[in-house]
C-alpha cells in the first residue's frame, strides 16, 4: 500500500510529467493506493468543472479510502509537529502533518512532491517515495 499526496495527484491530473506522476501512473491498477479523506478534500476542492471532478471521483472508486484523523491520532500528530518545532522546523500546513503522521503511524510509504514532508523523513522516519 502506498499513500499518494495531493501534490502528486494535482500534477497527474494537470498532465505534468515528472518522476512522481510517472510512478503514480505505473502503480495505478498494480498496487493498492491509499487516498486519505483530507487528501481527497484538498484535491476535489480545486476542480472547477464537473466533468473533471467526476473523472477524479471515478478514479477514487478503485483506491483504498481512509480516514486520516481521530482524536487519539490528532494527539500523536501534534506531538510530531511539536517535536519538529523543537528542532526549529515549522511545517506550513496542518494537513501535511496529518498525512505524514498517518503514514508514520501505519508504516506506509508516501508518494509526494512537497518539501514539508522532508523533516518527517529526516527526524521521524517517514518513508518518502
Amino acid at each position: 500500500m502506498i499513500v499518494v499526496d495531493t501534490s502528486v495527484f494535482v500534477d497527474y491530473f494537470n498532465g505534468e510529467i515528472n518522476s512522481e506522476t510517472d510512478t503514480l501512473d505505473a502503480i495505478l491498477g498494480n498496487q493498492l493506493i491509499v487516498v486519505g479523506d483530507l487528501i481527497a478534500m484538498e484535491l476535489l476542492q480545486g476542480f472547477r468543472e464537473s466533468k473533471d471532478l467526476n473523472r477524479v471521483l471515478s478514479l477514487f472508486n478503485d483506491l483504498e479510502k481512509r480516514e486520516m484523523i481521530t482524536f487519539d491520532w490528532a494527539i500523536k500528530y501534534a506531538e510530531m509537529y511539536r517535536y519538529l518545532r523543537s528542532k526549529g522546523i515549522t511545517i506550513r500546513k496542518s494537513i501535511d502533518t496529518i498525512i505524514a503522521g498517518y503514514c508514520i503511524i501505519h508504516n506506509l510509504p508516501l508518494l509526494q512532491r512537497d518539501r514539508d514532508f522532508q523533516p518527517y523523513q529526516k527526524y521521524l522516519g517517514l518513508n518518502l517515495l
